[in-house]
């Protein structure tokens, strides 16, 4: 179950980060200026060759870092070491270091990215390890229901929540092209058909794409909603009338 008292405030997307000032999403410093405001954090996770959890949004390692190729080929030593392109920061995070310095000042909503292949229980069993030893405000998400299906297992007591949105971008394309999904399971997915096993805690739902007929049987329900990505005056004022508390970039909330 996700507490309301405790989890429902504005949440840092990737920390708060600043290009303008190097400060680079999904850094040490990006969660220190989280912590600093009193904003809950929001993180991805990928795994490293070995398993080890990182913490890093994309698949591909070029568009922050000074490094090429996949972030799931790095050794964990490598990743310590890879320099990003802007800031002075060296080195992603492991999720170890990052529930290390968060420390319980500010809640952790980890988003764990998936590539909609068969999920990567070693990897997942690391997670699940990790957050509950943490033993404080720490929830878990997934676009993937299967990730979170898994996780339920491994984790029983971690608040878990289902990401979602339209699936397809204004101009008609799908996401994920080339993935295993078809577009009726697109579909599916936006209206939260996929729930089931995962039996979420919350859902963070797109903030372009609100209200739907689903993110609206869900606050009946009475089940906490947050939404994403919010960074525009219309995007906050979506947030307030459709959900419980936004997950925010490029302001301060």
């Amino acid at each position: 179950m996700l507490d309301r008292a405790t989890f429902l405030r504005p949440i840092a997307h990737r920390g708060l980060h600043d290009a303008a000032k190097g400060i680079v999403e999904n850094t040490a410093p990006a969660f220190d200026a989280a912590v600093a405001k009193g904003y809950a954090i929001e993180c991805d996770l990928r795994p490293a060759a070995d398993g080890t959890p990182l913490v890093f949004h994309d698949l591909e390692l070029d568009r922050l870092t000074a490094g090429a190729g996949l972030v799931t080929d790095l050794q964990p030593g490598c990743a310590a070491k890879l320099p990003f392109k802007a800031g002075s920061v060296t080195g992603i995070l492991t999720f170890a270091d990052l529930l290390t310095r968060v420390s319980g000042r500010v809640p952790i909503f980890v988003e764990i990215k998936s590539e909609w292949t068969e999920p990567d229980l070693g990897f997942l069993s690391e997670v699940a390890r990790l957050a509950k030893l943490y033993r404080r405000p720490l929830a878990v998400m997934s676009f993937d229901p299967a990730v979170m299906a898994a996780v339920s297992r491994l984790a029983p007591a971690i608040p878990r929540g289902i990401v979602s949105g339209s699936y397809f971008d204004e101009g008609g394309a799908s996401w994920w092209p080339g993935s295993p999904l078809t577009d009726a399971r697109r579909r599916a997915l936006a209206s939260l058909l996929e729930s089931g096993q995962a039996a979420p805690d919350f859902y963070a739902y797109e903030v372009g794409a609100l209200p739907t007929a689903a993110t609206e049987r869900v606050r009946r329900q009475g089940i906490p909603l947050l939404t994403w990505t919010v960074r525009t005056d219309h995007d906050r004022r979506m947030a307030a009338m459709h959900a419980d508390a936004p997950i925010f970039e490029g302001y301060e909330a």
